[in-house]
Order: structure tokens, then sequence, then C-alpha cells
């Protein structure tokens, strides 16, 4: 059988009307002379709606989903390579994007009389998140020929069952300059160097700042501590000063007091004189 013929047959019938598909695909399998072929032909499964949706927009819109899926590869190339942060970023773009696409295949299914309900749209986007993140899921995807729609968590087992005519040719690997992982990658640990030096930068700046407040608040606390020092030299000096004249006038009280024991002891000595003076009178 020819597997080609037979990949360009179902594509053609599965961008169809899905109404009509069971007798676009008896039709077609009628005008084929190659009875292995129209077997083949006739073995194609009818598609589900949110399969017949994806299936026009790859087919129509090919271009469209070729650069989204490419996109999509180049992420899944780089993801090793990138931060938290930033994956996290690429992670609500790449959801952004696929709910767009999705928004887009649903636009297109509907201008071509289809009925596409909020569970279809959820289908779709289903789909093109598991094209997104599994190169199977995305050569199903982009060829056009999906029977039902594809899960984020199919296994390849499965995205070969979702596919009629044979299973997909997988997408030829985009060529790139040879060294544009090494310079990817240089950009990145450039740009890591960049960060963790603004990041040094700015904690010495802080850093400085504080030390620069915690050295004024020092110098205002010496100059008044040396302040404080010279009023309590200037009080120690006044109380020596003080200490000094007390001594003195003990030293002098101390010489008067002699003398004034010894004048009382003379008083008591003469009274003594008198009193016997009298006595012998």
């Amino acid at each position: 059988m020819d597997e080609a013929a037979l990949a360009e047959a179902a594509a053609e019938l599965y961008a169809a009307a899905p109404e009509d598909f069971i007798s676009a695909r008896d039709a077609r399998a009628k005008q084929v002379t190659d009875a292995a072929l129209a077997a083949g032909i006739r073995r194609l499964r009818k598609p589900s709606i949110a399969a017949w949706v994806v299936n026009l927009f790859a087919t129509q819109r090919r271009e469209r989903l070729a650069e989204a899926l490419e996109l999509a590869a180049r992420l899944r190339e780089a993801q090793d390579d990138l931060d938290a942060a930033t994956l996290a970023q690429l992670g609500r773009q790449r959801r952004a994007l696929t709910r767009s696409l999705a928004d887009e295949a649903a636009s297109l299914a509907q201008a071509h009389g289809g009925r596409v309900t909020d569970a279809t749209r959820e289908a779709v986007h289903q789909t093109l998140t598991a094209a997104f993140f599994d190169p199977a899921a995305a050569a199903a995807a982009a060829s056009g020929r999906l029977v039902r729609e594809l899960a984020p968590d199919g296994d390849a087992a499965a995205i070969t069952a979702s596919v009629g005519g044979g299973s997909p040719e997988p997408a030829r690997p985009v060529e790139r300059p040879a060294d544009e992982l090494r310079a990817r990658r240089a950009r990145r640990d450039a740009e890591r160097a960049l960060q963790d030096a603004e990041q040094a930068l700015t904690r010495a700046h802080r850093e400085r700042n504080a030390l620069t407040r915690e050295r004024a608040d020092a110098a205002e606390r010496a100059t008044a501590l040396e302040e404080r020092t010279r009023e309590l030299e200037d009080e120690l000096a006044r109380v020596r000063q003080r200490s000094a004249e007390a001594v003195e006038t003990v030293e002098r009280l101390d010489v008067r007091r002699i003398a004034a024991e010894r004048a009382a002891e003379e008083a008591e000595r003469a009274v003594a004189a008198a009193r016997s003076a009298l006595d012998d009178l």
C-alpha cells in the first residue's frame, strides 16, 4: 500500500466537515484503483469535533501552527539552561499562546460552519498543550490527521492511535548554527554573572550605607562622651580643690584645738590654786 497516498487522502478527508466524513471517505475509496489503498481509506475513522478543529487549523493555518510548534521545540531545548523565574515566565507565555491558538482554531472552525462548544474548545486547547510539550504530539497535531484529541500526559502509543492514515512524520529539526547552544549558554552565564555582580554591588552599597550610619552614630556618641569627660574632669578638679581646702582647715583647727586644750589645763590649775588659797584663809 502506498502509505504516502493514504496519508494525503486522510489529511484531505480529516480537514473536511465531520458530518460529511463517512460519505466523502467511501467516495474517495471508490475512486482508488489500488485495493490495499482503498481498504486503508475505508478503515479511516471519523474524527471527533475537537480533532477536526485542530486538523482544519493545521491544514489552513499550517505556517502559523508550525511557527508555534517550532517555538515550543526551542523552549523545550532551552529549559535546562534557564533559571526558575525565567521558566515560570515562559510557562505563562506558553499557556497564553496555546490558549490564543485554540481560540484561533475555534474561530476558523466556526467560519467553516462548525459548532464549537466550550468543551470542544477546551479539548482543542489540551491538544495544543500536548503538542507544545511532546514532539510526537506536535507531529500528530501538525499532520492534520487527528482522529481524537490528545491528552497532555499521553504516551507514544496513545498518540499514534490518535492519528489516522499512518504514523505522522516527525518534525524535521530546524538547522541552527553549530555554536548556537554554546552561545546561548555563554549568554546565560554572562547574564547570571551580571546578576550576581549587581546583587553583590547592592549588598556592598547596603553595607556601606549601614556602616556610614553606624559610624555617624558612634562619632556622635564619642563627641558626647568627650564633652562629659571634660565636665567630669572639671568637677573632679573642683572637688580636689575643696578637699585640699578641707584638709587645711582640719589642720588649722587641730592646732587651735591643742592650744585651747593647753589653755584649759592652765585655767584648771589656776582655779585649783585659787581654791586652795581660799581654803587656807
